[in-house]
């Protein structure tokens, strides 16, 4: 039993919308559930291995190892030294892993497979063709990746292990993240 539904742009989804049932088929779980695992995943992360939970940190994880593979001096900087080794910096890797397989898993199993360019995309900034797309995408995710080496944090880590410790530094960089997402969206409705 399922229903086609319109988003908030009049857009149908190029899949009907599950409805009950089982939960890994859902199109959307509830933002209370997921935020209440999430926030439960900082138990094991902090007894296993001692960790808060976070993601941008194991870009430099990988790329410390990778720019060792060119120079193997690049591991005696400081910076790529304290993100080198350990079950810490691996274990964020994993999880970024995990991320990418989960995101995959729930698209099959919900249905919510679309194409490779969203219509909202299309409307908001002239985008049609995957390649274009897939530039854009590249360049904000690597203004995204320097923000939060710059910020020492991305939205994982300090908003959710931040906030939960109630970390000064967290609480500024959440309210300047939600202030440029802000911002950012209001641009894009413009357009």
């Amino acid at each position: 039993m399922s229903q086609t539904r319109t988003d908030a742009h009049g857009l149908a989804p190029t899949c009907p919308v599950r409805q009950g049932g089982d939960a890994l088929r859902r199109r959307a779980w509830s933002p209370y559930a997921a935020g209440i695992l999430i926030g439960l995943l900082q138990v094991p992360a902090f007894l296993l291995v001692n960790t808060a939970l976070g993601a941008s940190s194991s870009f430099v994880t990988l790329g410390g190892h990778i720019a060792a593979w060119f120079d193997p001096g690049a591991m005696d900087t400081a910076y790529f030294a304290a993100h080198a080794a350990g079950a810490k910096n691996w274990w964020q890797v994993a999880l970024v892993i995990g991320i990418g397989i989960g995101a995959f898993a729930s698209a099959r199993f919900s249905g919510t497979r679309r194409g490779a360019v969203a219509p909202v995309w299309r409307r908001a900034v002239g985008i049609s063709g995957f390649a274009p797309r897939a530039a854009m995408a590249f360049a904000g995710g690597f203004v995204l990746l320097f923000g939060a080496r710059l910020a020492n944090g991305c939205t994982s880590g300090h908003g959710v292990s931040g906030l939960a410790q109630l970390a000064v530094s967290s609480m500024v960089a959440v309210a300047a993240m939600f202030a440029a997402g802000i911002a950012a969206a209001m641009l894009m409705r413009r357009v």
